[in-house]
């Protein structure tokens, strides 16, 4: 199994701030991945984009970027032009920074009912990803999952969008999802049933692409992340769960304030993990050997 772990923006030790200085330093770091923040609209990079793209080619970085952060598709009709052309925008910047997914927020449901705003979100999700395929572009737009009762984004909604419109990925925000789902992603079985599962079900895809963080929530709500070490929500038992799955591959974007202390912090849990799974298996074999022999 594959598994990346990155920053979502330019690391916080960087002491450089541009895109370039970001990716040099995520590799130093030993990470696989960073979640490009195009967080101000229209605002221009003023970096060599293909530079970029061939030099996270040459070290072995994936690169991904969010879409702002504020977006209201399912507002006031000039919010939602406005929330268009700033995605729109960000998915031209993404395809020419190489990224592979364009992550985006559907926004608030108002008042509307949760049907229709799922047919709403559906028909923009599909009116952008028919523009971004006729511009011929290479990277996939992605929904995010959201951690409060007010926005889209229960993993059920973000899955039915994902299944009505082809070639759209899910970005499964873990902290979010242990929010909205009332704090229940607490064992391995709790992933594969509430998670894994229906992601498999509807996309039948193999690759999964994550964000990980502490949270600190009122019910169902998220009020923040926190540093992954300060939360409930435990890292430990979201990878053990996401090793059980061998044929899968994995990105995993740390969103908590810590940015790439905590990705480089999920990287060392995971090889602890890793190394008591082979332990473990190693002693059933051996358990099982004896059992043979002693007959």
């Amino acid at each position: 199994m594959e598994l990346r772990f990155g920053p979502a923006g330019i690391p916080l030790s960087c002491k450089g701030r541009t895109i370039k200085d970001g990716i040099e330093d995520v590799h130093a770091l030993e990470l696989g991945a960073m979640e490009i923040q195009l967080l101000r609209p229209h605002k221009p990079i003023e970096e060599d984009m293909e530079l970029i793209r061939e030099l996270a080619e040459e070290l072995d970085v994936h690169l991904y970027a969010h879409a702002p952060y504020y977006m209201d598709f399912l507002g006031k009709e000039e919010y939602r032009a406005r929330s268009y052309e700033n995605l729109l925008w960000a998915a031209e910047t993404a395809e020419m920074l190489g990224a592979r997914i364009l992550v985006t927020h559907i926004g608030l449901y108002h008042d509307k009912d949760r049907k229709v705003a799922l047919e709403e979100a559906i028909k923009i999700v599909r009116k952008a990803r028919d523009h971004m395929k006729k511009k011929g572009y290479s990277v996939k737009l992605g929904v995010e999952t959201s951690g409060r009762q007010m926005v889209f984004g229960t993993l059920e909604e973000v899955l039915t969008v994902v299944r009505r419109v082809s070639g759209v990925v899910p970005v499964l925000n873990i902290g979010n999802l242990f929010c909205r789902m009332d704090g229940k992603l607490n064992t391995r079985e709790d992933f594969e049933e509430l998670v894994y599962a229906p992601v498999m079900k509807v996309t039948k895809s193999k690759e999964f692409y994550f964000h990980f963080s502490g949270v600190e929530r009122r019910g169902k709500d998220k009020l923040r992340n926190t540093p992954i070490k300060k939360g409930e929500l435990k890292f430990e038992t979201f990878v053990d769960s996401l090793l059980e799955r061998e044929d899968f591959s994995a990105t995993v974007i740390s969103d908590s304030p810590l940015l790439e202390h905590d990705a480089y912090y999920m990287q060392l849990i995971t090889e602890r993990v890793k190394q008591r799974r082979a332990l473990r298996k190693k002693g059933g074999q051996e358990k099982k050997g004896s059992k043979a022999a002693s007959k």
